[in-house]
């Protein structure tokens, strides 16, 4: 999971998910590695379009090694830190 888009494709398709009432899995068993660019593309830009409470509520994550939650906190983080400075 490495590009920004990949990351916007896959977000393009997760985006309908999230209006549902179910919550979704973000699975990333087997992944190893995944890039700031990746993360902010597929995962963090979502906070343009609703709050991080939301987003926690709809969504978990399962499988993520250190290296790959660290890079999604990151970009969470920043994309937070971004839009709150606005």
């Amino acid at each position: 999971m490495g590009t920004r888009l990949l990351g916007a494709k896959i977000r393009a398709d997760l985006r309908p998910l999230l209006d549902g009432d179910e919550k979704v899995v973000l699975d990333f068993s087997g992944i190893d590695t995944v890039t700031n660019s990746f993360a902010d593309e597929c995962i963090a830009k979502l906070l343009l379009e609703m709050p991080l409470t939301d987003l926690k509520a709809k969504t978990t994550f399962k499988g993520l090694t250190p290296m790959t939650e660290r890079s999604i906190l990151s970009a969470l983080k920043r994309r937070q830190m971004q839009i709150q400075s606005k």
